[in-house]
């Protein structure tokens, strides 16, 4: 008898195994199907959000001037490098009555959030410059306009320059952006940092505009506080020194047609071959304008 009820038991115990194996692996079954569709999901939103930062690139872009741009015998070459998918840098070109406005912008920040101020920047400046060519005066009305917005809005800095293309006269004016090169073609460069403060600090800051004449054979360059400040392994800056050294190799042998472009890759180049295989600190921008000779 009482082998009978040990079998008995031993039947019993393996049924209720049984069950609890085909419960557990029902559950596994169900946790599998559960996570594969939650995976599913976030590949589809990762999908998802990868093409509305694509698109915002390419509004960002088109909102940007064309990489090279010509004015009688002038070139105008630009480059925008992001370190997070949407730069927070722009580079615009305004056509105006007396000569374009070239304007090169920084958001202070980085990533989406910066990105999406360059949009109200850009729409600023295409305003203010339908009511007046002077640089000082669009950087007076940019920077109350934006400081209008505090807190939310960011700091900028800014360099603007109308060119006359006819007598090649510049006037510009630099809101607390890395002072620009003026390189001539006898070899003397100048640093120009006339303006004032950076935008967004001060609703009734006053800015001055500086002024000179690209000769023929003479560049002008401006860039981003992203190209001095780039870094390689060894935690050393980029710097003014080296940028001003690679704007002068850079200038040797190009003055062909078109060597804008050449000047600017080269000098990017030389940015990139710097810090080798260490990632962007912050987002790159470079432009030169060349007066052929």
């Amino acid at each position: 008898m009482s082998q009978s009820l040990f079998h008995s038991g031993l039947s019993t115990q393996r049924a209720l195994d049984i069950r609890a194996s085909r419960r557990l692996k029902r559950a596994g079954e169900s946790l599998r199907l559960e996570l594969e569709g939650k995976l599913a999901s976030l590949q589809q939103d990762y999908a998802e959000l990868h093409t509305a930062i694509f698109e915002a690139a390419q509004v960002h872009r088109r909102l940007c001037a064309p990489r090279l741009v010509r004015y009688r015998d002038f070139e105008i070459a630009s480059e925008i490098f992001a370190v997070r998918h949407l730069p927070g840098d722009f580079f615009t070109v305004e056509d105006t009555n007396d000569g374009p406005i070239l304007a090169l912008g920084d958001i202070c920040g980085k990533g989406l959030a910066a990105g999406i101020w360059t949009t109200h920047l850009v729409g600023l400046l295409a305003a203010h410059t339908a009511d007046t060519s002077a640089p000082e005066a669009i950087a007076a009305r940019v920077n109350r306009d934006l400081c209008r917005m505090e807190p939310l809005a960011p700091l900028a800095s800014m360099f603007l320059a109308k060119l006359d293309p006819i007598n090649g006269i510049v006037r510009y004016c630099s809101a607390g952006h890395p002072p620009a090169f003026l390189l001539r073609r006898n070899g003397e460069l100048e640093k120009l940092s006339a303006g004032g403060l950076l935008l967004g600090v001060m609703p009734d800051a006053s800015y001055v505009t500086g002024f000179f004449e690209l000769r023929q054979g003479d560049v002008l360059m401006f860039y981003s506080d992203g190209i001095i400040e780039s870094r390689n392994a060894e935690e050393e800056e980029f710097g003014y020194e080296r940028l001003e050294a690679q704007l002068r190799r850079a200038t040797t042998g190009h003055a062909e047609a078109g060597s804008a472009d050449k000047m600017l890759f080269s000098v990017l180049g030389d940015v990139q071959d710097f810090a080798a295989t260490r990632s962007l600190m912050d987002d790159m921008s470079l432009v030169i304008v060349r007066r052929a000779g």
